[in-house]
């Protein structure tokens, strides 16, 4: 049974990795929609992890890898998410919808002993899927078209490990790394207003951005809890930096005019100009900070400061500035009664959360921000108790991100999230024969 675990593991991995996720037409610009935290767990609460210690044996954090100290069961969690967006603009009053769904997290987290705790995890980082074509005619009837087309997913593997310093104090490194191609296209086309039905006829002007990613960078975690044994209260303190990056992203641009002969088959290219270029600072230096109270196996809330420096990305040859990307997000769980077996609902976990985001992402004067709230359960399985919480996770998020203002783009989302935490006491020897 348990290799049979693992060899899914492995193949799901694989399937992850050729995945298209659907994204709004902002993931043009730069390594597309990067998707802040894909666990349901964290997501549910409005993204804090970085002061959330579980009460339970069988969670495992990778944001925070410092806050494992309660962790004891070797756990397989497999999630997926379906993503519903909708878009409004005032050019043209255009509306549009997109749904995608996808596996948005696998991860395997074992104890290694009462003091060190290590976990796998595979995850969709960022996407591109957006084809806009934007069509206008000229007093002379020439009919001009513009499409805009993107693809591609960025993946992330990572390693992390945790260490228990004292009853109060742990320390945690998570190793990741960045994987994928992501590409975007801009092409031109004239067309006679007597002919609009064949553009493969027609000379095309493309304007083609290709990134190859493969990059490594590290977390260190810090976490500090202090629990009152006579009321049961505790209180959380986290702290968290990603560093180190190495490698690069690897940029190819090329402007050139062709024809198509085939549905995406290029014919006569003629190459106008093409250059390459390395970008360092793909990921840089991000932190975060946390501070979380609650009661033991009861409640806990917590809140959350998160800072992403601002970084440069080559875009259609030209280089595309970030600002710096504050989130302010708070949540937390709430357990009725676990000890109670004879009313269900009052052994589920329940979460909530909010968040606001200024976004990296500015144009016209207008940072793309982001906001939205969240809530989501933890169904236990029947034979799950308080020292073993395996059971089936729900999420939902909704939000806003972006602007009506000068002609962009406001998208409004509502974000699914399942899946299951398969959590026993394997790899274990026995005490007895």
């Amino acid at each position: 049974m348990k290799k049979i675990f693992v060899l899914s593991f492995i193949s799901v991995g694989y399937f992850l990795n050729a995945q298209n996720l659907s994204n709004s037409p902002y993931a043009t610009y730069g390594i597309g929609d990067v998707k802040y935290d894909n666990t349901i767990e964290t997501a549910s609460m409005g993204g804090i992890s970085t002061a959330f210690i579980s009460d339970f044996t069988s969670n495992f954090n990778f944001a925070n890898p410092a806050n494992n100290t309660n962790f004891e069961l070797t756990s397989i969690k497999l999630e997926a998410t379906n993503e519903n967006n909708y878009f409004k603009t005032n050019y043209n009053n255009t509306k549009s919808t997109k749904h995608s769904t996808y596996l948005s997290n696998i991860s395997l987290a074992f104890p290694i002993s009462s003091k060190i705790k290590m976990g796998l995890s595979y995850q969709p980082y960022s996407s591109k899927s957006y084809d806009i074509v934007n069509t206008q005619t000229s007093k002379d009837g020439t009919l001009f078209t513009n499409r805009f087309k993107g693809s591609g997913t960025l993946n992330t593997a990572q390693v992390a490990v945790s260490y228990k310093v004292s009853n109060e104090f742990a320390l945690g490194l998570r190793a990741n790394y960045y994987f994928g191609n992501l590409s975007d296209l801009n092409e031109l086309t004239n067309l006679p207003s007597s002919d609009p039905s064949a553009p493969s006829s027609e000379l095309i002007n493309g304007y083609e951005t290709k990134n190859s990613i493969r990059n490594f960078n590290f977390t260190l975690g810090t976490s500090y809890q202090h629990l009152n044994t006579r009321s049961d209260r505790k209180l959380t303190i986290g702290a968290t930096a990603t560093f180190g990056n190495t490698s690069n992203m690897n940029t190819d641009y090329t402007n050139s005019t062709y024809f198509y002969s085939g549905v995406d088959t290029k014919a006569y290219e003629t190459i106008i100009e093409q250059k390459s270029t390395s970008s360092k600072n793909l990921l840089p230096m991000q932190a975060s900070l946390g501070v979380g109270y609650g009661s033991e196996n009861q409640w806990f809330l917590s809140t959350q400061l998160d800072y992403k420096k601002g970084e440069n990305i080559s875009y259609f040859g030209k280089t595309f500035d970030f600002q710096d990307t504050y989130r302010i997000s708070a949540g937390g769980w709430y357990l009725p009664n676990y000890n109670n077996f004879r009313s269900y609902f009052s052994r589920v976990v329940y979460r909530y959360g909010a968040f606001y985001e200024r976004g990296g992402l500015k144009i016209a004067n207008n940072s793309i921000n982001k906001f939205g709230i969240s809530a989501g359960v933890l169904l236990p399985f029947k034979n799950s108790s308080i020292t073993r919480m395996s059971g089936l996770e729900l999420g939902l998020e909704l939000g806003k991100r972006g602007t009506l203002k000068n002609n962009l783009i406001n998208q409004n989302f509502i974000n699914l999230r399942v899946g299951f935490n398969f959590a026993d006491k394997w790899f274990r020897k026995s005490l007895y024969n």
